[in-house]
């Protein structure tokens, strides 16, 4: 019986607007002086993904200033500056205006939340998640929201996991994950023996464990619970 909901909250209830796309790259980094190719993003992100391998580690900002810059590496920037342009860019990602709501989000929630379960929130993330909750009018549909700035671990440490079961007093057994991150979210849940969804728009399936249930859309999640 699921008795509890978990979301991951970045590129799966929400994915970044432009401010965050080779665009909004070369612009933060011309405020430094940083001359970097738009036309490169995508490559650099795939080359810098490696940097965001799951560590169940303390939360460390600089994992993820590290990751930004060597992204504006990868775009051809060079430089002293580079630091500062990657460290502008990790503060604005706390900013909720920057991002968009998946179009089938707002929905699911609302009926899942009628629907009786107990639903959650546990993002590997600086930015608060009050205040995203607040930007996308998401009030009172969580019943916890755990952020690994917050709590100290990241995913796919299980101790996230085990704050967040706490406080809707559910066992692992009884509850759900559900993110886009097969290390993070899916494996880290896996182990403390919650059951998870994978959530892959795109329709890839990256070596998923046949047990765990992949969705393009949230509107195919109520028929799994």
């Amino acid at each position: 019986m699921t008795r509890a909901v978990f979301f991951d909250v970045d590129f799966t209830l929400i994915y970044p607007g432009p401010t965050f796309q080779g665009s909004g790259y070369h612009t933060f980094c011309a405020r430094h002086g940083v001359d970097v190719d738009p036309s490169a993003f995508d490559a650099a992100v795939v080359s810098a993904s490696s940097l965001l391998a799951p560590t169940g580690d303390v939360y460390d900002p600089e994992i993820f200033i590290q990751y930004t810059r060597r992204i504006i590496e990868g775009m051809g920037g060079s430089g002293p500056a580079v630091d500062r342009a990657a460290r502008d860019i990790y503060d604005e990602w706390s900013a909720c205006h920057h991002f968009e709501l998946y179009d089938d989000v707002a929905d699911v929630l609302r009926g899942l939340h009628a629907s009786g379960l107990r639903m959650g929130l546990i993002s590997n993330t600086q930015r608060s998640l009050t205040a995203f909750q607040e930007h996308f009018a998401l009030e009172g549909l969580f019943a916890v929201a755990v952020s690994s700035y917050d709590h100290g671990y990241m995913k796919p440490h299980p101790s996230i996991f085990e704050s967040a079961l706490r406080q809707v007093s559910a066992r692992p057994d009884e509850a759900v994950m559900v993110g886009d991150s097969l290390e993070h979210d899916i494996e880290g849940a896996l182990r403390l023996g919650m059951r998870a969804v994978l959530v892959s728009r795109a329709g890839s399936s990256r070596q998923c464990p046949p047990d765990v249930p992949v969705i393009r859309s949230l509107r195919e999640l109520p028929s799994l619970l």
